[in-house]
């Protein structure tokens, strides 16, 4: 008797042992806005690859970045998080004017350009998506959508225009990054204009592209990457790159930021090093979110190769940030919720 028990006792030695060292190569906490279709499984290879345990917190479409920006804030003190995987650019650097991020320069993002890096090393732009005009394909051509931003304020478009609140997401980023291209008076006359030309506010932008493939609107702002999911669906959606005055389109980058004070600092650096990969942006270029690649040569579906000629806006999106509240404010007054 007494030998069995030891043997058993041994057994569940062993395989504690194993398990923990399955366990040995740790796990990593990522907070990330980009939507879960398209994070998860690139986050579930990088667990089998590694062997490192990869425990994601997601957001909502409608509160996208927000949300997860204000736990970060929360949590500075004992932070949970490892790496903030962000779907936009102005709300990181929002947070490491708060010291909530640590630098970390990734020797795999040397090839990205220094645009869409941080030159201190506190985030990492790359996938990026463009802000577009999704447009009703049974009611409006190619021809005939609207090419400049500015179209949307005309009288041919009243009440026939779509976009999502812009406090949140990439929305609230393209209006301050307006009010940084433009300055406060042409940026709130454009808003303005949109406002007296009976815009429809959506909960989000692919609300917006779904009000789109339904007729409520016939056009709207949005992101490149909603705009191709529905058109991918079967809809009558397509979508164009809009122009600003003759400056190009708007180009949004995902962001990569390792949290100071991360619980598993090694394992965070390694699981930035694969999402900003010429490979992860490759399996972003080619799923239905359809994001353009910051990595040069990167091979990319024809569609979204032609996305990536632009032209684009050159947009300092340090300023840009400076003017988030300027514009919250005053998108807040007019396109207040009742």
């Amino acid at each position: 008797m007494k030998r069995a028990f030891v043997f058993t006792f041994l057994l569940a030695a062993m395989a504690l042992a194993t398990s923990c060292g399955k366990r040995s190569k740790g796990e990593v906490v990522i907070y990330t806005a980009l939507d879960q279709i398209y994070s998860e499984p690139i986050l579930k290879d990088f667990e089998a690859k590694t062997g490192i345990q990869v425990k994601p917190v997601y957001d909502s479409e409608a509160a996208k970045t927000v949300g997860l920006v204000s736990r970060l804030i929360a949590e500075k003190e004992r932070p949970r998080c490892d790496v903030f995987w962000n779907n936009e650019i102005i709300r990181t650097i929002g947070l490491k004017k708060q010291g909530i991020l640590e630098a970390y320069t990734s020797p795999v993002a040397k090839d990205i350009p220094d645009a869409f890096k941080d030159a201190e090393g506190y985030w990492t732009g790359f996938a990026a998506r463009a802000r577009v005009l999704a447009y009703n394909t049974a009611v409006v051509s190619p021809a005939d959508a609207p090419k400049d931003i500015w179209s949307l304020a005309d009288e041919k478009w009243k009440g026939k225009v779509g976009m999502a609140y812009p406090l949140f997401g990439s929305t609230a980023t393209q209006a301050a990054a307006l009010f940084a291209l433009w300055g406060k008076g042409r940026a709130e006359a454009f808003f303005q204009a949109l406002k007296a030309n009976d815009v429809r506010v959506f909960d989000g932008n692919m609300g917006a592209c779904r009000g789109v493939a339904s007729g409520e609107v016939s056009v709207a702002l949005t992101d490149s990457d909603y705009a191709n999911s529905v058109r991918a669906e079967g809809k009558p959606v397509d979508f164009a790159l809009l122009d600003h005055r003759g400056q190009g389109a708007l180009l949004i980058p995902n962001t990569v930021s390792l949290v100071k004070g991360a619980p598993h600092a090694e394992a965070a650096k390694k699981l930035i090093d694969y999402l900003l990969s010429p490979e992860t942006e490759g399996r972003l270029a080619a799923c239905p979110s359809a994001q353009i690649p910051l990595h040069p040569g990167v091979a990319a579906p024809a569609d979204v190769a032609k996305l990536a000629a632009g032209p684009f806006l050159t947009i300092d999106f340090v300023k840009a940030e400076e003017m988030l509240a300027t514009s919250a404010d005053f998108l807040q007054t007019v396109f207040a919720k009742p």
